[in-house]
């Protein structure tokens, strides 16, 4: 287990470095992270209670992405993926709604979006940028969360 939590941290860095460098993530990191991410809650949660958590996790990223294309469409006419969301960030996402039972993905998924803004609105200051690195920002925000949980005594990522 702590192997495959080794292995999603690395994969957030890479995914995080290049996304930040880039702002492209290579394609093969995705299904990599997400095998990673869902066999490690499978083997903490057990494949039933896995498969009720990603059922409901993947419906909340489908009503949060079908919301933000709505208001990307139609509210500021603007082209979806690719121009205003990456495809990266989209499919960070749903890998992401795969690795955690569902009020451990909420909290992750409220704290990673705030992290994000808060680090853009630095980055914006100092670097000039113009676009987010979402997907490797919310990595960033996972890696510490996930080596924060090695601590001991700290509570599981994987309680439900």
């Amino acid at each position: 287990m702590f192997v495959l939590q080794f292995l999603s941290v690395f994969g957030y860095g890479i995914m995080a470095y290049q996304d930040m460098r880039d702002r492209e993530v290579t394609w093969v990191l995705f299904p990599l992270l997400g095998t990673c991410l869902a066999l490690t809650h499978i083997l903490q949660v057990g494949f039933s209670v896995f498969v009720h958590a990603i059922v409901i996790n993947l419906i909340l990223i489908t009503c949060m992405v079908l919301l933000l294309w709505s208001i990307t469409t139609f509210g500021f006419k603007k082209s979806f993926l690719n121009v205003s969301f990456g495809l990266g960030d989209l499919l960070f996402l749903y890998i992401f709604a795969m690795g955690f039972p569902t009020m451990t993905f909420v909290y992750l998924m409220v704290g990673s979006l705030l992290f994000s803004l808060l680090a853009f609105l630095l980055m914006k200051l100092v670097l000039q940028s113009q676009t987010v690195p979402l997907a490797g920002l919310m990595g960033l925000f996972l890696i510490a969360m996930t080596l924060l949980s090695w601590v001991p005594g700290t509570p599981s990522l994987y309680a439900y």
